[in-house]
């Protein structure tokens, strides 16, 4: 059984709702990566469908987000982060997540790039305007989140690893 649905969301659109208590560490869901976006992907998917729905990912392989996992919106104070585990990514819960709360994860957590956009997620820690870059986050949620960071993205990033653990001596 399930432990989430997807329903109408303050945040953005539609999320990701938890439908019973999950436990801090819990997985909440395995995240299928079974449609990867390359250049010999199909061109008539829904307009907007391989802007807003798409991961990347360790060698440059991207894939199309399946449901419900493309629907977890971004909160910049998050219940949930993304592992990955024997090559399996898994969405597991950063802390006590309560029947009925909308899963989300900060997007920076294992993000890079350019992409900016106004954040809605109305949360008090709430930065307002997202730099979709690991790096470009304040220094003290860089610190609070390195422990959520992908090995793969450690390993590609490892000298701005290296300098922000060097900083926090």
């Amino acid at each position: 059984m399930s432990k989430v649905i997807v329903k109408a969301s303050p945040i953005n659109g539609v999320g990701v709702f938890a439908v019973e208590n999950i436990a801090k560490g819990a997985m909440i869901l395995a995240i299928d990566e079974s449609r990867e976006v390359t250049n010999d992907s199909p061109v008539d998917a829904a307009k907007g469908e391989y802007e807003y729905h798409c991961d990347y990912l360790a060698g440059g392989k991207v894939v199309l987000m399946q449901f419900p996992e493309r629907h977890i919106n971004h909160s910049c104070d998050p219940n949930a982060f993304v592992r990955t585990i024997l090559g399996v990514r898994y969405v597991f819960a950063l802390r006590p997540i309560s029947v009925g709360e909308e899963i989300a994860y900060d997007y920076c957590i294992n993000g890079f790039g350019d992409t900016l956009w106004e954040c809605n997620c109305g949360s008090t820690r709430c930065r307002k305007n997202i730099h979709s870059d690991f790096f470009h986050l304040p220094y003290g949620l860089q610190v609070e989140y390195l422990p959520l960071l992908e090995d793969w993205d450690i390993e590609e990033y490892k000298e701005k690893v290296r300098e922000l653990l060097e900083k926090r001596c």
